[in-house]
């Protein structure tokens, strides 16, 4: 069972001054939403960091960092970029405020003294909005949890790679011991015949008449014959330049690289190269 997501979102009130806290938390406290307050712009966005909101209504005359300001902060941080945001402002202010809120990303801009009922309104769209977008959400999510379920391989009534090569592997014993040459190798050793032991002759000794020609033993392959003659060309090089040095210990390396040549020739000697 799935348990439903937590979709009741909260609003954040942004005022330096604390009868305007008071005044709007009376406004919006029909809305049954919890109501988190911050006295500045930097208050508000510790909170913002801390607990998510679906609507922030922040003052634009403030102390410190003033609204314009929290708004800009608040739409340039991943984490809170898409947070609607409602500037507040008092009626004699500056005409170009309301065009400085929506260049900073406000979504609403309300003058002092607002009508109650139009900022419940404005405020309850954006409630909905989050509303919706979390439910969104959870439904995209659990969409992906089944889809990927539907994807696991091995699942049931699908065969597995076990199963798949049962059937071979089972088989490949059952033709072996049905062999001849199986049959023979696993019978225990007994004197030859005629009283002839079984061990094989002296390699040094003629082969018995009758016997089978032992093997020639495997000749080098060319690209053998050849990489010996090329190490052999380049130990000589070594030995003539450090002979070519000064040095006691020099003398001696090449002493010890003549060594190994003699040892390459003798190699490639009884290699018949």
């Amino acid at each position: 069972m799935t348990t439903a997501p937590d979709t009741s979102p909260s609003i954040l009130i942004v005022d330096d001054m604390e009868e305007n806290l008071v005044a709007l938390e009376a406004v919006l406290g029909s809305l049954t939403q919890k109501v988190v307050r911050a006295r500045s712009g930097e208050e508000a966005l510790k909170a913002m960091l801390r607990e998510e909101f679906a609507v922030v209504l922040i003052d634009v005359l403030m102390p410190g960092m003033n609204g314009f300001e929290t708004a800009a902060n608040i739409k340039g941080l991943d984490q809170t970029k898409d947070v609607p945001v409602i500037l507040l402002t008092g009626a004699s202010v500056d005409p170009n405020y309301a065009y400085r809120g929506y260049t900073v990303g406000a979504a609403d801009f309300l003058i002092k003294p607002f009508d109650p009922w139009l900022l419940r309104t404005k405020v309850n769209v954006f409630l909905d909005l989050f509303r919706k977008n979390r439910q969104l959400a959870a439904q995209a999510e659990q969409l992906k949890r089944l889809l990927t379920s539907d994807e696991v391989p091995g699942a049931e009534g699908a065969p597995g790679p076990a199963a798949a090569t049962t059937p071979t592997s089972a088989a490949a014993p059952t033709i072996a011991a049905s062999t001849p040459a199986a049959e023979e190798s696993q019978k225990p050793p007994g004197p030859g015949k005629a009283g002839q032991p079984t061990t094989a002759p002296h390699p040094d000794l003629p082969p018995a008449p009758g016997a089978p020609e032992p093997a020639e033993p495997p000749q080098p392959a060319a690209g053998d014959a050849s990489r010996l003659a090329e190490v052999a060309g380049q130990l000589a090089e070594v030995e003539l330049l450090l002979r070519d040095a000064e040095g006691p210990d020099k003398s001696r390396l090449a002493d010890r690289i003549a060594d190994l040549e003699q040892a390459v020739g003798r190699l490639m000697v009884s290699r018949g190269t």
